[in-house]
């Protein structure tokens, strides 16, 4: 009743709030699955609200199909007046252009510092001691998605971590069950190694490697362990044939599959399907094995338009983005945990509450793309395809990998 009581405040608030001069601002962003389709109408309804209007530009394909859209766009001097990026360096360079917004004084304004939490999600849109991004929700892609539907068919105990869900594939096979569901996009396979780092490796190796830069570790005896689980991860996808995302997670949803390493965004789809967390699927965060989850998530930026009507539209739909009545509504659609840790989430599910629990007990890292450069990033994906999809052993992998990071400082 409390978080209804706040979103219906905030709705009041809105409504005296409508703009004088109402503005049309295109946004572009890569949400296109059920769930996430959900979640940026939440956006959408209360921009409209202040008599403004939301164009909306959804990129099929994901972020690496989008990005390059969005990037050219902004570049060859057709800027859309808002955009999704990760958070990280992904717009570093379009910040250093000068094409982007500078938000600072709506977030002094608002005090963002004083709520988005943890703080390194404000970090990550500052350059120079300006900000110029929104944070909207915090993503972390270590998790591990299970059906219990599947565990029943096939006679055996829905797993409590990694170690038996692998014990419990060759059961799961046998009843005819893709023990892992995974899809071909590129980043899919690197954001599976991504959650075997912190569940195999743990909290300290992954901050030797990752922070510190620590190439002696990267190239251990105990970062090989994370390979070596990478490749038995391989094998239990092997007839797993779907390209997007969602589509592995539907393979999880109808039981046709065991589990699925993939973000807290899974959550949408099985929300939108109408499936219940505890009863009809079980999340395991940090793969059961080491709860920790990343800070990273998605962030608006605000190209430079040359239109002060617009201007004034944008800074007001990024205030609005971080108010507390849309970071409700928004990130309990989008499975997502909020950016601000003063609100009332009374009505998250059970894995949802499990994420909130692990952030208030402040077992966070960084996500991938704000440690190393968008290049590294970019050439870890490419080697992680490569690994995922043929039988290169994990000895060369944990090789070609220390190759790539130890020259990125």
């Amino acid at each position: 009743m409390k978080a209804c009581k706040t979103i219906l405040a905030g709705a009041s608030v809105l409504a005296l709030s409508v703009s004088v001069n109402a503005a049309e601002l295109e946004v572009t962003h890569w949400w296109t699955s059920g769930g996430e389709a959900a979640a940026v109408a939440e956006f959408a309804k209360a921009f409209d609200a202040t008599g403004n209007k939301w164009i909306d530009g959804a990129i099929a394909g994901g972020g690496g199909t989008a990005r390059p859209i969005m990037i050219s766009r902004i570049t060859g001097g057709d800027p859309m007046a808002a955009t999704q990026f990760n958070h990280g360096q992904q717009a570093r360079e379009l910040v250093e252009a000068g094409l982007m917004q500078d938000l600072t004084e709506v977030a002094e304004r608002d005090g963002w510092k004083d709520f988005i939490y943890p703080s390194n999600l404000l970090d990550s849109c500052i350059l120079d001691g300006r900000i110029y991004c929104v944070p909207v929700n915090i993503h972390s892609p270590e998790w591990l998605w299970l059906s219990n539907a599947a565990y029943e068919k096939a006679g055996v105990p829905v797993p409590t971590n990694w170690d038996e869900f692998v014990a419990s594939a060759p059961k799961l096979e046998a009843a005819g069950i893709i023990p892992l569901a995974l899809g071909n996009q590129p980043w899919q396979s690197n954001l599976a190694f991504g959650a075997l780092q912190t569940a195999i490796g743990g909290l300290d190796l992954w901050k030797k490697v990752n922070v510190e830069k620590d190439m002696e570790a990267a190239a251990g005896p105990e970062f090989a362990k994370v390979f070596e689980a990478a490749a038995n991860a391989r094998k239990l996808a092997e007839k797993s044939t779907v390209q997007d995302w969602n589509q592995a997670t539907n393979l999880v949803i109808t039981g046709q599959a065991g589990g699925q390493i993939m973000g807290d965004w899974a959550q949408g789809e099985f929300a939108v399907a109408g499936k219940v967390a505890g009863e009809d699927y079980t999340c395991l965060p940090g793969m059961g094995v080491n709860e920790y989850i990343s800070t990273g998530g998605d962030a608006f930026y605000f190209p430079k338009l040359d239109d002060p009507e617009k201007t004034a539209a944008q800074l007001e739909l990024a205030s609005l983005m971080v108010s507390k009545q849309v970071q409700v509504a928004f990130n309990l659609k989008k499975g997502s945990l909020p950016i601000r840790g003063d609100i009332d989430l009374a009505a998250a599910n059970d894995c949802m509450k499990k994420g909130l629990e692990i952030l208030a007990g402040g077992n966070i890292i960084p996500a991938g793309d704000q440690v190393w450069s968008p290049d590294v990033v970019k050439q870890t994906e490419d080697l992680m395809v490569e690994f995922w999809k043929t039988d290169m052993s994990a000895e060369d992998a944990q090789k070609r990998w220390v190759e790539i990071h130890e020259n990125d400082g």
